[in-house]
């Protein structure tokens, strides 16, 4: 595949098939890690290195393994344990790299290992038939488009936090009303690629 088709396949991914914002995956730790900008960058940079690497290590496991011995049946599962085991060594390296960080993510971290945008990452390169480039930077790009939206939405919850809003709308109501509006807003990528 030519450079520009790379290049299609990330901003794709990054904005026109926002995993959060289109295809509504992994918004648990959307809505629960969100309401600091700090706390939202570092869950974004673990979330973003565990589904590049866990996307590498599945299509491997995948392409040499499962089909090689016609287990394909069993990729959900492989994909599970593969990727729980890559959250156990994210969750290892913040602890001890940043200790700060780690206490911030609580429970959330963990978590990861049951972010379906994550397993849906997996699932949606091995269906697309992408190769193993081709998966990298689908990856790259659905890993820093979620990013990039639990960053704005971090952002505009700390904004929103200091702004008179009405009593009935305080907190998560608010939240959903304004994930719904970025929802909305995204769709303006939809003509980009």
């Amino acid at each position: 595949m030519s450079i520009g088709g790379l290049f299609v396949i990330l901003i794709s991914a990054m904005l026109v098939n926002n995993f959060v914002l289109s295809r509504f995956l992994g918004i648990c730790p959307f809505l629960g890690v969100s309401k600091q900008v700090e706390t939202a960058f570092g869950m974004g940079m673990a979330v973003t290195f565990v589904m590049t690497l866990a996307s590498i290590i599945t299509y491997v496991v995948h392409h040499t393994i499962l089909v090689s011995l016609g287990l394909e049946y069993l990729q959900t599962i492989a994909f599970i344990l593969i990727i729980a085991a890559l959250v156990q060594l994210v969750e290892m390296f913040i602890q001890k790299m940043s200790p700060t960080l780690y206490q911030a993510l609580g429970v959330y971290l963990p978590l990861i290992t049951t972010n379906c945008a994550v397993l849906g990452l997996a699932i949606i390169n091995i269906q697309e038939n992408y190769n193993l480039i081709e998966t990298i930077v689908h990856s790259l790009g659905a890993s820093v488009g979620f990013s990039l939206a639990i960053v704005l939405f971090a952002g505009i919850r700390e904004r929103l936090a200091l702004a008179d809003v009405p009593e009935s709308l305080k907190g998560f109501p608010i939240a959903l009303i304004t994930a719904g509006l970025m929802s909305i807003a995204f769709l303006g990528f939809t003509g980009l690629v």
